[in-house]
């Protein structure tokens, strides 16, 4: 089952039973633009399903210590992207995911670091990040997810998501038929999101 609230992740998490789910795969904002604010508009005109209006809402704010101690709580493993720039809440770990995103963009980088709680070797896969119709800056391709879902869930295993941003981890979820609770504050990435599982889902069934 997919259940998505438009909720603040970490006084969800303080509700949360201990080892609540088997894994916990998140996004969280890394904090390198600063918290950026373009109210929305549309950046870039000029390129087809480019920069439309999911600009940042002065998000990108690192989350605080207490909620990677919460993550880290109620999940008995976690995956965190850009666990790189949360060196100071995340102990060492031999297990990291390197995604190639398999496209050259200069202001972007070319791969994206996972940090993992798993006791298993760095892992490198090569997933395109290109993707149409975006609703998210950060959108990270359904493949991906599948492709971690593949490689380190197992099956019955109840999976959390603090920031669901697009979700794509709930399509991923929902075509591999794991139980997914995902969280997404702000309103309108939380209804895009929702619209597009919904819209997913409409697709299966017609086939």
């Amino acid at each position: 089952m997919i259940n998505l609230y438009n909720e603040d992740c970490l006084q969800a998490m303080r509700r949360m039973d201990t080892d609540q789910y088997e894994l916990a795969i998140v996004d969280p904002p890394y904090g390198i633009s600063g918290g950026i604010n373009d109210n929305r508009k549309t950046v870039n005109k000029s390129k087809k399903n480019s920069m439309r209006n999911y600009g940042f809402i002065k998000w990108d704010k690192k989350p605080t210590k207490e909620y990677f101690e919460q993550l880290k709580r109620v999940s008995k493993n976690q995956i965190i992207f850009g666990g790189n720039y949360f060196i100071d809440c995340l102990e060492s770990t031999r297990c990291f995911i390197v995604w190639d995103k398999m496209t050259y963009i200069p202001s972007m980088s070319r791969c994206e670091l996972a940090w993992t709680s798993f006791n298993k070797n760095t892992a490198y896969v090569k997933v395109n990040s290109n993707q149409t119709n975006r609703i998210h800056i950060n959108q990270k391709p359904v493949a991906l997810y599948t492709w971690i879902l593949n490689n380190y869930a197992k099956e019955g295993d109840k999976i959390l998501d603090t920031h669901l941003g697009s979700g794509s981890i709930a399509i991923a979820c929902h075509d591999m038929g794991f139980s997914l609770d995902g969280y997404e504050l702000d309103k309108t990435y939380f209804e895009l999101a929702t619209k597009r599982l919904q819209e997913h889902q409409r697709q299966l069934k017609l086939f």
